[in-house]
């Protein structure tokens, strides 16, 4: 069992921003999260020359031309089964962040996005379509892992002063990686019919570079003593991430999560989610991942060309517009990470999710409208803007800091496993359903979205607490006062309840208190 070290209860578990932070923040950031944006956006701009190439196999093959509606179907799956290799890989990262830890698991897992690059970058070469569609799906494995194991890596090397700035720098990069595909996409650079599988496979590029530097910085120091129990190696990183200050009190916290986790093991998502002593928890983290992705943004990011062509923008402008959206991205993401330690969690979640409800509304007038009123136009321009800088802004990056926070170590891989697996069914419903929606409800479509977010926004307002500097284990009691005042509110019934010590995320610790419906009195 790991060394007891004592520490003054009032030492402060705060750093300074360190370069080896804001390093392993860039490079899991550049190398992995930044893919994901990417991915999204990148089949935007050569859709025309992918479909071409897939009817001009088919006839090579020998096949008649494929008729509209079936090369519709084969580049949507081409565009969806990205999600369904990240769903595959948000079920399989709590596996992996156990076995090889979580630098272990963004460095090991490079070698998917090197075998998606290499097929996506031969497959005209080679006259497959099927390659295309087999890399799509593994670099979607791979942004399945990379969207919960990099947040949980930085939100675990961050003191609790700086773990919100840090939880959303991976945002930022996504937007970087939609916005380099939106400008790499122009015609004057990869945006032409001979360019299409280079524009494909570039992925490999910042993936390289993460590989030959990552390995040199240590891994996640809770996850070295909590789970490994090696305190020598716990010391160790803490000493590369931290500038000048008391490490032993950051120990001393975690020591404290470890004996509270003494006897409980590593939570699988079926125990978690019939774990009564994290229900809040688990719900926020899905209504939040859900409401991130059931938004609207995927079908924003999807179709953005279609979108600017139904509001009138004339056709040579609309790749011109689209990455000008990419800029917005970047500015409201850099002011989300640059405000959360100052406004909190909680303002970031309501305020984004509140922007993009209202201007959803926006986009749906201004449809409606713009065939009396020419200028209603540049207002869904504008609409859709403010949704891409409100969901940067909070909703992009705060869901999956939200997830690391909730929880303690032995619940953390499972709640990602939810939220991930979650966050990717929405992603591929609403890029699979939003055609379809649109061509039967219209402009109303946006509605449903607007619904949405406001929702989410009232959830977020009236369940989810402050988590801003505060440790895992604060938190956690935040979390059972929640649960304690429900329950004298008389909103929990339950017969001859007995509350036993638990060592779970949320319980009671160190009592036993048992309560008698016939001696407790009416509420």
């Amino acid at each position: 069992m790991a060394e007891e070290l004592l520490i003054p209860p009032s030492a402060k578990i705060t750093s300074h921003l360190t370069g080896s932070l804001l390093a392993v923040a860039f490079l899991t950031s550049f190398g992995s999260s930044m893919l994901y944006g990417y991915n999204l956006a990148v089949v935007n701009s050569p859709a025309v020359y992918i479909k071409d190439f897939y009817n001009k196999t088919m006839v090579r093959r020998g096949a008649t031309g494929l008729s509209g509606e079936t090369l519709t179907l084969m580049y949507s799956l081409t565009v969806s089964v990205f999600a369904i290799g990240g769903l595959l890989g948000s079920l399989i990262v709590g596996m992996l962040v156990t076995r090889f830890g979580r630098k272990g698991t963004v460095v090991k897992t490079t070698v998917l996005v090197f075998i998606g690059g290499l097929l996506m970058g031969f497959s005209r070469i080679c006259g497959s379509p099927e390659m295309i569609i087999v890399g799509r799906f593994i670099t979607g494995i791979h942004s399945g892992i990379s969207l919960s194991v990099v947040p949980m890596y930085l939100g675990e090397i961050a003191p609790k002063n700086l773990r919100g700035f840090l939880g959303l720098v991976p945002s930022i990069f996504i937007g970087t990686g939609v916005f380099a595909a939106q400008i790499l996409g122009l015609h004057e650079l990869l945006g032409k019919e001979e360019h299409w599988p280079l524009f494909l496979s570039v992925v490999v590029v910042p993936t390289f570079i993460q590989l030959i530097l990552l390995p040199w910085f240590p891994e996640s120091p809770r996850y070295l003593l909590i789970e490994k129990r090696n305190v020598h190696a716990t010391i160790t990183a803490l000493k590369w991430y931290r500038a000048k200050c008391n490490i032993q009190a950051e120990i001393e916290e975690m020591q404290d999560e470890q004996r509270s986790l003494l006897s409980v093991e590593t939570m699988s998502v079926w125990k978690l989610l019939r774990d009564d002593t994290v229900r809040w928890q688990v719900l926020s983290v899905v209504v939040i991942n859900v409401g991130m992705q059931l938004s609207g943004i995927d079908a924003i990011w999807f179709y953005t060309n279609d979108i600017f062509e139904n509001a009138g923008v004339p056709a040579p402008e609309i790749q011109y517009t689209t990455a000008g959206t990419g800029i917005i991205e970047i500015i409201a993401g850099l002011i989300g990470c640059f405000t959360i330690e100052k406004l909190g969690r909680r303002p970031l979640m309501i305020g984004g999710f509140t922007i993009m409800g209202i201007c959803s509304i926006g986009i749906t007038l201004a449809l409606i409208l713009q065939v009396q009123l020419s200028f209603m136009r540049y207002i869904s321009v504008c609409c859709v803007v403010g949704i891409i800088a409100g969901f940067c802004i909070g909703p992009a990056g705060v869901p999956f800091l939200i997830t690391a926070e909730l929880f303690k170590q032995s619940h953390r891989p499972a709640a990602y496993i939810v939220g991930g697996s979650l966050n990717w069914l929405s992603n591929f419903t609403v890029g699979f359903v939003f055609p379809f929606l649109q061509m039967s409800a219209g402009a109303y479509c946006y509605l449903v979205f607007a619904a949405i977010c406001l929702s989410v926004a009232v959830y977020v307002h009236v369940v989810i607490p402050e988590t801003k500097n505060k440790t895992f284990m604060e938190i956690s009691r935040m979390f059972s006062k929640k649960e304690a005042v429900l329950e004298t509110q008389g909103l929990i019934h339950v017969d001859n309840m007995k509350l036993k010590k638990m060592n779970g995320y949320g319980g009671v610790e160190h009592a036993s208190l048992e309560f008698d419906s016939s001696s407790s009195g009416p509420q």
